[in-house]
């Protein structure tokens, strides 16, 4: 019996088995002590950045939504600005003649207030097609202005407190209420008081 012939160390090498080698020499080299330190600090700055661009992340997200918040509350508030409307105002002053009983004489001492009410009644009276004759201020009153009608007996009380033209309105619906009872002489009437009318 022939015996078998051993390869050559040429063709051996070509083989895959590998002759003279262990299989743990192929594992992977071991970390060293310094090498995981240097990773574990690499790591940890890793984290650290994920922590800081998620806080700048989130202030950023807030100072938008604080400025678009801030943005459109702003539209929303009423600005204080003087309108065109309001600019082109007319000032009412009274062309009728105006008697403080204090003072005993026309034009005695009266507020720009008063004045300018006065002169807003005559122009309502006016629009209804009334025509004032006067306005007087009783004695020891600073609110109440009595108005005298031309072609109307008696005179009509008002009050600085109440808007002009509804109390000339009160006092259009009052005359007329009193022409359609027949009743055409009466001392004054009173229409100071919003929603009721007096006449003596």
């Amino acid at each position: 019996m022939e015996e078998p012939k051993l390869a050559k160390r040429r063709a051996n090498r070509k083989s895959t088995i590998m002759s003279g080698r262990t299989i743990g020499e192929k594992r992977e080299r071991l970390e060293t002590r310094n090498e995981r330190a240097a990773a574990r600090k690499k790591d940890k700055k890793k984290a650290t950045r994920r922590v800081v661009f998620t806080i700048f992340g989130f202030l950023v997200l807030i100072g938008i939504l604080v400025f678009l918040a801030t943005y459109f509350l702003k539209d929303n508030e009423p600005t204080i600005t003087a309108s065109p409307a309001a600019e082109s105002t007319p000032e009412y002053r009274p062309t009728i003649e105006v008697i403080d009983e204090d003072s005993g004489a026309s034009e005695g001492k009266i507020t720009s207030r008063m004045e300018t009410f006065i002169g807003q009644v005559e122009r309502d009276f006016k629009d209804l097609n009334y025509r004032l004759a006067k306005a007087v201020i009783p004695t020891g009153s600073i609110r109440e202005v009595d108005f005298y009608l031309q072609d109307h007996p008696g005179f009509i009380k008002m009050t600085i407190d109440r808007g002009s033209a509804v109390s000339v309105e009160d006092a259009d619906r009052l005359i007329r209420y009193l022409a359609g009872q027949g009743i055409t002489e009466y001392q004054y009437l009173d229409v100071r008081l919003p929603g009721k009318a007096f006449w003596k």
